[in-house]
């Protein structure tokens, strides 16, 4: 469980992305490019310590083979 403040609002802007990736047609290779691509610069920049960069990757590799999260909603059907 993360309970960094910046590396919350980490998650939130990498998962917002994945979702939004996941929506444009990218699927799981490219969306595990991306998320690597993402740790690495995080990692380069010195943005946060390690040790929370490494639980930022766990979480966001949980969220990505999740598969609830990327599920599109069905529509109700009417029944009048």
């Amino acid at each position: 469980m993360l309970q960094d403040a910046q590396t919350i609002r980490y998650y939130q802007r990498v998962t917002d992305a994945l979702v939004e990736q996941w929506s444009r047609g990218y699927r799981f290779d490219e969306l595990r490019h991306y998320i690597d691509g993402y740790m690495a610069a995080l990692r380069h920049s010195n943005a946060i310590e390690p040790y929370l960069i490494h639980r930022l990757e766990e979480e966001v590799s949980r969220y990505l083979y999740d598969s609830s999260n990327f599920e599109v909603p069905q529509p109700e059907p009417d029944y009048r």
